[in-house]
């Protein structure tokens, strides 16, 4: 994920001839993805979208910057943002249900799946394939950290991070030749993430994005190195 700071929210500027998320306009306008600038996006629906629309997410979620280029002006805006996408898994949003019948095609739902092209995809962190809840279930009631110990557990992690890198920058942001530059992959995590690679046909993207989420999370067990277990939630949280 992109790292953030705040919860911004944002009204919903839609400038002519532009794009509400992206921005633009006869005099270029900042859209949504600039409006909530180290904050958080959260695009409900997302296959919805125009898939011409989504794809031009690609250069902000890489650089965290917008260029719109007009006749009257050429405009760079600030768009390094927390980005969280919800979809369902057809239109109908009934496939792999117990409770209901889907009725889309097998054709449709990869139509509809498709609509997030493989470059897009590539740059979300982490992918989670989500099952209903069953309300009426007794035992769905489960422990789990306060909220005050995991903002801690996140503080620490950043600030291990800080100190590795000598600056105020998160893993998903410093160049990748600096993120291993101290604690390089063993020899036996690299090989088996090239074989995973082969097998599963991953881009270079995803491996890369897969090691940044492995090092943060072993920044939040409090581990120096990036761990063999770490490598495995990462995969697990990156590959649905």
């Amino acid at each position: 994920m992109h790292r953030s700071s705040c919860l911004l929210t944002a009204a919903l500027i839609i400038p002519p001839q532009g794009s509400p998320i992206i921005g633009g306009g006869q005099y270029p306008k900042p859209g949504e993805i600039s409006l909530a600038h180290r904050g958080v996006l959260f695009l409900d629906e997302i296959g919805e979208f125009s898939r011409k629309t989504l794809d031009m997410l690609r250069q902000p979620l890489e650089n965290g910057l917008i260029t719109i280029s007009r006749t009257h002006a050429t405009i760079t805006y600030p768009a390094s943002f927390l980005l969280i996408a919800a979809m369902n898994p057809c239109p109908c949003g009934y496939a792999s249900s117990n409770g209901h019948y889907c009725t889309c095609s097998s054709k449709q739902i990869l139509t509809y799946q498709n609509r997030l092209s493989g470059p897009l995809r590539d740059r979300f962190d982490i992918n989670l394939s989500l099952k209903p809840v069953d309300f009426t279930a007794t035992s769905m009631t489960q422990e789990g950290d306060l909220s005050s110990i995991v903002r801690e557990r996140v503080r620490e992690a950043r600030e291990r991070q800080y100190d590795r890198f000598g600056e105020e920058i998160c893993n998903s942001r410093v160049p990748y030749e600096v993120l291993l530059r101290d604690r390089p992959l063993t020899g036996t995590q690299q090989s088996t993430l090239q074989q995973l690679a082969f097998k599963k046909n991953w881009s270079n993207r995803t491996q890369i994005k897969i090691i940044r989420l492995a090092r943060t999370i072993a920044d939040l067990q409090g581990s120096p190195a990036i761990t063999d277990q770490s490598i495995n939630e990462a995969i697990n949280l990156n590959t649905v």
